[in-house]
């Protein structure tokens, strides 16, 4: 390790997965892994006391999804980078990643070496996704169906589509049935579907919901 390492704090809850790419990061001399949050609660004062230069940070964690978090993770350490790490690559996901600040974006599909070479680049102020790879995910040219779905709408119509009620899905992502209600609402127009069953069928031609 030198004494210019960028400095990088994991969160993610997948304990072998962060000790997997805890050791692949710490191999390199110019960077250290200096702390593992599990989620978002250990996440925020960790980065707040650390100031890592870099936080890897998973999208989907027990209690909030990471786009939620890059905020408060900016507020808590303004001069970090925050690079979102998913193991799937919906275009509103990494849309609504981007927008909120997030300085790049990789699946858990990258390999290791990928995932570094990623961490870098956040850390000297360049995107680890290409302008090219951006436009298309996204889908800046012509709209598509379901484009316009926010993370929150996908997740709710994920978990919709496992045949939860609006009270479980609350429950289980800590928000109100009220709040449920009306991302469900919000996703039945976005997708002109007239049933939860509807939705569930058209997010699975879509690819939003994995069959």
């Amino acid at each position: 390790m030198t004494t210019s390492a960028i400095r990088v704090v994991l969160v993610d809850d997948h304990r072998m997965l962060s000790e997997l790419l805890a050791g692949a990061l710490s191999e390199n001399d110019d960077v250290v892994v200096v702390g593992v949050a599990n989620s978002g609660s250990e996440a925020l004062p960790m980065v707040s006391a650390l100031r890592p230069d870099v936080v890897v940070l998973d999208y989907d964690l027990p209690d909030a999804d990471g786009v939620s978090l890059v905020g408060p993770l900016l507020d808590a350490a303004p001069a970090c980078r925050v690079l979102m790490l998913t193991s799937f690559t919906d275009p509103v996901v990494l849309s609504d990643a981007i927008d909120a600040g997030c300085a790049g974006f990789v699946t858990k599909r990258n390999s290791t070496d990928e995932i570094v070479s990623a961490v870098r680049a956040a850390h000297f102020d360049e995107t680890p996704v290409s302008p090219d790879m951006v436009r298309s995910l996204v889908g800046r040219g012509r709209p598509t169906l379901g484009s316009d779905l926010t993370a929150r709408e996908i997740e709710v119509l994920r978990h919709a589509a496992q045949g939860l009620s609006n009270k479980e899905i609350a429950e289980q992502l800590y928000l109100s049935v009220n709040t449920v209600r009306n991302h469900m609402q919000h996703v039945l127009n976005k997708l002109g579907a007239h049933s939860k069953l509807e939705a569930t069928a058209i997010g699975v031609r879509l690819g939003i919901v994995r069959r």
